[in-house]
């Protein structure tokens, strides 16, 4: 099993890559990255004023889908052990990660692997993946969390227990800003039931990171993502019918605006498109969470920003339906 990982594959790598992680010429970032003088992805200091806060938090998720906020409050060192304890699996024998290897058709995300759902054309991302809930505690299974390092559990739930003022803070902006009271727009995406989904992706050193991409261009079906990167430069942003690359800043997080989100705003948010590419020489990796509602829960545009003048963008359903008609590419 082993040998399927990206990671087994980097390492037996001699200067090129197999057939089936080399992208069509429209996806190879080589060619389709735009670089020199670009637009950067809005940066949004969050200790300002809250009138300040939600204008620039409003403004991007509009323009962009997608910004990066500083003195966010987490601090420095929860992040630092959480990148820590994280790299520390992703280097331990493939033997001991294969233990919390998703169990054979498994329709649960959760666990060590590397295929996430179908590929387009048989083709596959430069990635190996971990995937487990870290909110709420009811919905831990603490079977996909590794017990080595030892330090890995307290890791995780001290940032989970940090992440979650920052989260507040983020959805009682994006409420003020549509107009609705301050806990209507977390209430509409699952309210204190709202599952956080920590995915650790990894990203071996490529070959060919002109040829390849770790994950292709997709859309959150979460309603927010908040993402921690390491200092690999990897996540890219389409904007304007381009790709540009989100600029790396030390402890920054990145905050995806995801599907639900832009169905709960009828539109006024907008779902980003995103994209990673790899590095030739370096092991990127990223701690993204994801704000999910819970799967029984229907999902759609808030009433309040619907009538005769506004009518409804987006149908209404379980989070669980929309999952599954979107990995199955399912017309929605």
């Amino acid at each position: 099993m082993g040998a399927e990982r990206v990671q087994a594959i980097a390492y037996a790598s001699n200067g090129t890559i197999p057939p089936e992680f080399i992208r069509s010429e429209d996806e190879q970032p080589a060619i389709t990255t735009v670089h020199g003088a670009v637009p950067g992805v809005p940066t949004i200091d969050i200790g300002e004023g809250e009138e300040k806060v939600i204008e620039r938090v409003v403004e991007a998720s509009r323009e962009w889908g997608m910004f990066q906020v500083v003195n966010h409050s987490i601090p420095g060192d929860v992040i630092a052990k959480l990148q820590a304890a994280g790299k520390e699996f992703f280097e331990l024998p493939q033997e001991e990660k294969e233990v919390y290897a998703k169990p054979p058709g498994s329709q649960s995300v959760e666990g060590y692997g590397t295929l996430l759902q179908k590929e387009v054309e048989g083709k596959k991302g430069w990635v190996d993946h971990l995937f487990h809930k870290i909110w709420p505690p009811s919905a831990i299974n603490y079977r996909f969390w590794p017990q080595n390092p030892p330090s890995y559990r307290e890791a995780n739930e001290m940032y989970a227990k940090h992440l979650h003022g920052v989260a507040d803070k983020l959805l009682r902006s994006l409420a003020i800003g549509l107009g609705l009271e301050e806990g209507e727009v977390k209430k509409a995406v699952g309210g204190e039931e709202l599952v956080y989904l920590m995915k650790i992706n990894y990203y071996p050193p490529c070959p060919r990171p002109d040829l390849a991409l770790g994950v292709v261009a997709h859309t959150d079906m979460s309603a927010l993502t908040i993402l921690v990167p390491n200092e690999v430069q990897g996540l890219q942003v389409f904007k304007d019918d381009h790709w540009y690359d989100v600029k790396y800043i030390p402890n920054a997080l990145v905050v995806h605006i995801g599907d639900q989100m832009e169905i709960v705003s009828n539109g006024k948010y907008k779902s980003v498109l995103h994209r990673t590419t790899v590095n030739k020489e370096k092991t990127r990796m990223s701690w993204p969470v994801f704000l999910e509602p819970p799967p029984d829960l229907v999902v759609g545009p808030h009433p309040k920003l619907v009538d005769e003048g506004k009518p409804s963008k987006y149908k209404t359903k379980k989070f669980s339906d929309y999952v599954y008609c979107k990995l199955n590419k399912i017309p929605q």
